[in-house]
């Protein structure tokens, strides 16, 4: 299959691809390597895939409609994996047209990309943060998810309901993945995980914010892609009994499952892990709640489960312990 995966140089959608490429698929990777973060790290992520002679690399921008329009005449994929976009809850408070035009502008050129191009399926990049105040926890799919309490979380609400009514509207396959707290190797440096064992590292203090009385689902990224890979080798359909169920349509092969650990940490236990495998203490900055940041994730992965039998089960202490190797191999700590 030629599969379009977008965001390559980004963190899960360059481990997506170098998957992809392990099981014999052709991969089109795209990104346009926004600075958003250091530029070093996406292209040192690039390098992995770039050798692939299936990998065949597009630097664009994807709110450009033409361009974006060529790429999938040129390469006529028949499936999309679309993981990139402007990430991050507490930048978008500071730059809120950057999120209109990745998160909006862009979601649509792809959706009109798939329109246009026929794919058998795309699966693209929600968020936990779509759950907004909502306080009913676990989070599960069946709840409503309308009210975000940032830009980022209504961006990316928003594409779930763009992506149902192109699927409702063109009859191809849509099927959305709110992620939990995505950590490992190769993270992005604006995430605890990786501002925490720099900081620790360097001595510095991690600023803990309300107190620490918070608890996030942590998942590691070997498991977001498993989750990733099985749900987009599994193509949705109406579900005659969906009803007004916001995880899936009657009228359209759509659907939206959770990938989380569904075993939400407590902030501070989190860092007492990373103090563990680093071999250093933190020096805590106590900092009240951010705008736009909630208390609590968690989330309920019963319906990603009952569709590929599978379910995310990496622990914190492994996975933190995968992370911080790799952190001192690639930033060349003692």
């Amino acid at each position: 299959m030629a599969i379009l995966v977008t965001g390559t140089a980004g963190f899960i959608g360059n481990e997506i691809a170098l998957r992809l490429l392990d099981r014999g698929e052709g991969v089109i990777g795209v990104d346009c390597l926004t600075p958003y973060y250091d530029l070093a790290l996406k292209e040192a992520r690039l390098a992995r895939v770039a050798g692939n002679p299936d990998f065949v690399e597009s630097r664009i921008d994807l709110a450009d409609r033409e361009a974006t329009a060529r790429l999938f005449a040129d390469h006529k994929p028949d499936r999309v994996i679309h993981m990139a976009a402007q990430p991050g809850v507490r930048y978008s408070l500071e730059n809120p047209h950057t999120y209109a035009d990745s998160n909006l502008t862009g979601f649509l050129n792809i959706l009109e990309g798939c329109r246009a191009a026929g794919v058998d399926h795309l699966v693209y990049a929600s968020s936990s943060s779509v759950y907004g105040s909502n306080e009913k926890i676990p989070f599960s799919v069946h709840h409503p998810a309308d009210h975000p309490v940032s830009l980022y979380a209504a961006t990316k609400r928003a594409n779930e309901l763009m992506a149902h009514a192109y699927a409702h509207l063109y009859g191809f396959p849509v099927t959305g993945l709110r992620f939990f707290t995505v950590y490992g190797p190769w993270g992005r440096p604006d995430m605890a995980p990786m501002l925490f064992a720099r900081a620790i590292a360097e001595g510095r203090p991690i600023d803990v914010f309300n107190g620490g009385e918070m608890r996030r689902d942590f998942t590691y990224i070997d498991d977001i892609v498993e989750g990733v890979l099985r749900v987009a080798d599994r193509i949705p359909e109406p579900a005659a009994d969906a009803g007004s169920d916001p995880a899936a349509s009657p009228i359209a092969p759509y659907r939206v499952f959770n990938i989380g650990n569904g075993a939400p940490v407590d902030l501070m236990r989190f860092i007492e892990v990373m103090e563990e495998a680093l071999g250093r203490k933190a020096v805590k900055n106590m900092l009240p709640m951010q705008p736009g940041d909630v208390k609590a994730t968690w989330a309920d992965v019963t319906e990603l489960e009952a569709v590929t039998g599978w379910k995310p089960a990496t622990s914190i202490e492994d996975g933190v312990g995968r992370f911080v190797e790799w952190y001192r191999g690639f930033y060349g700590m003692d």
